[in-house]
């Protein structure tokens, strides 16, 4: 018979060491409820790290993954795909921007977006850009994406990275007047730093570097990869800073659990791609299309959006009251349903306290916990969440 044990012994044995796992097999997921291989049932406030947006096994993700698999599972991209199509449109009406570029990641829509960059600057008679990037931030673990990220512990060991990023103080907009030169090409930044800490940008910030972009000629790319596709309560969140970018990066939430990874670009940023340039073999497959573009109808047009606000109001609300007073929180911060409480010691075992008592969330950094639950979370889930996490922190204060 099945059970954590089992699959966690086979793993070790076979999977290679590249994550710190808990010692628990995930087997079943509903809505924002998942089972371990033991039977035990869990609240999920992670989302499968703000993957699952919609829920686990959302009934209407099911049908059209079930209808497009009994249609087409695969066909290359030297052939028009319908489902992507459609889905590219989508995008490009809800964002503003002109063409899309699909791959399977969310590091690989990175990769695709500094590749575009260059190659602009390339056509401009301007080879071998250089990019502006943050502290702090997190692009992911492809080379260039790596590159990108501005955090050191990502980088040992896989140097010598790529040439050509230069990086500033998220939210010090001086930080980056001092980095721009003759060769600064584009700035790329999330709107809200994920794995740095769920920081959200200040407005004046962003339009700030909306600003310095115009007057420099530079592009302005928006990595939305944790924070887009209606996490924060708007479809994108730029959409809160009122600036439109040149560029911008999707994936997570995107497919709502099913993988898919997309760059949408202005048109003539996008020009600059020809045949050849870049591909993804499975990037636009017609199964990932299919769920991505019923999981934008759903966004859009069923209340989640509605729903993302309030439950995200009322989830900073009651997890501010709850941690009043501690001597040990810093800071209560987020944006929609993406919020993070950054205490002054790690909280790996808060963590761990939670995962015991059946709630998932994770960590963003050594002392931020973080939460990202499905956008569909009720009040009454959050409460028993919150009821859960109410009795690990005062056993972590006791520890």
């Amino acid at each position: 018979m099945i059970s954590n044990e089992a699959v966690i012994q086979k793993g070790q044995q076979y999977v290679m060491n590249t994550y710190g796992r808990f010692p628990v097999a995930l087997v079943q997921g509903k809505g924002a409820r998942v089972w371990d291989a033991d039977g035990k049932e869990y609240l999920d406030l992670t989302s499968g790290l703000a993957v699952c947006g919609l829920g686990h096994a959302h009934a209407e993700l099911l049908e059209a993954l079930h209808k497009q698999a009994e249609t087409l599972w695969h066909c290359s991209n030297l052939y028009w795909i319908e489902p992507q199509v459609e889905l590219a449109a989508k995008l490009c009406q809800y964002s503003g921007l002109d063409k899309a570029f699909f791959a399977n990641s969310g590091a690989e829509a990175n990769e695709a977006a500094i590749k575009l960059v260059r190659k602009y600057w390339s056509r401009q008679g301007k080879p071998g850009c250089e990019i502006i990037v943050f502290n702090n931030s997190f692009h992911g673990r492809t080379l260039g994406a790596l590159t990108a990220t501005g955090q050191e512990k990502y980088h040992r060991g896989f140097t010598p990275l790529v040439p050509g990023f230069k990086y500033a103080d998220f939210n010090d907009l001086d930080s980056v007047k001092a980095l721009l030169g003759d060769n600064t090409g584009a700035i790329i930044v999330e709107p809200v730093q994920g794995e740095g800490g769920v920081n959200p940008a200040d407005p004046g910030f962003m339009k700030g570097l909306r600003e310095l972009c115009d007057r420099h000629g530079l592009l302005l790319v928006l990595d939305e990869v944790q924070c887009g596709m209606g996490r924060t309560g708007q479809v994108f969140a730029y959409q809160h800073y009122g600036i439109e970018p040149d560029a911008v990066t999707l994936a997570k939430s995107l497919g709502g659990g099913f993988p898919i990874g997309a760059l949408l670009a202005r048109e003539e940023v996008a020009r600059a791609f020809a045949p050849g340039d870049h591909a993804s073999t499975f990037g636009g497959n017609p199964l990932a299309c299919a769920v991505a573009g019923r999981v934008i109808d759903i966004i859009v047009n069923s209340g989640v959006l509605e729903n993302v606000a309030r439950m995200g109001g009322y989830l900073h609300q009651q997890v501010t009251a709850l941690v009043a007073g501690r001597d040990d929180v810093v800071q209560v911060r987020g944006l929609g349903l993406m919020l993070g409480v950054e205490f002054t010691r790690e909280v790996k075992p808060l963590v761990d306290l939670c995962l015991q008592k059946g709630l998932l969330l994770i960590s963003a950094g050594p002392r931020v916990l973080r939460f990202l639950p499905p956008y569909t979370i009720t009040g009454e889930e959050l409460d028993a969440a919150l009821d859960i996490l109410k009795t690990a922190l005062k056993e972590w204060a006791n520890e």
